[in-house]
């Protein structure tokens, strides 16, 4: 018995230190709420309510939009550039751009993303109201699209 005293207390400083490491571990950046729902006006293309999902990781932030919009043709992956703009609480704006989408069949909804940007803890962001809140470039075509509500329910705020 007398040999095993320091293992044993190899084993509980061995735990200690990884309690203590978990304690002072940065916590995971979160979004909330991760999905929701504003309108847009995209002109001739159509429009109607899109679903917009957000992750983030420190100041690194996604979000994918399932739109309303429908493609009259055939889209093959990472081919629609798309830029979201979304206005900050207290000013400015925040833009996800990208080249990703899967590939669409004809007559489906436009599916984008995920679209990168940078936020910072406590950005508040929501629907864009003072020009295009979305812009996609189709087979070379622009498609300008106008948001026509907020985000429901409610703005996407960045931890």
């Amino acid at each position: 018995m007398r040999g095993s005293s320091p293992l044993i207390g190899t084993a509980l400083t061995a735990g200690a230190l990884a309690a203590v490491s978990l304690v002072f571990a940065p916590a995971a950046a979160a979004v909330t709420p991760g999905t929701a729902q504003a309108s847009y006006d995209c002109g001739s293309w159509g429009g109607g309510t899109a679903t917009l999902t957000a992750t983030q990781n420190g100041t690194s932030a996604t979000i994918t939009i399932n739109s309303a919009v429908t493609t009259p043709v055939a889209v093959a992956r990472d081919t629609i550039s798309s830029t979201l703009t979304l206005a900050k609480r207290g000013g400015g704006t925040v833009k996800f751009t990208g080249k990703k989408n899967p590939a669409l069949a004809a007559n489906s909804a436009v599916t984008m993303g995920p679209l990168s940007g940078t936020v910072a803890a406590g950005n508040s962001l929501d629907s864009y109201f003072a020009g295009t809140a979305l812009s996609m470039t189709i087979f070379g075509f622009p498609v300008s699209c106008d948001a026509l509500t907020s985000q429901t329910p409610g703005p996407f705020v960045f931890n």
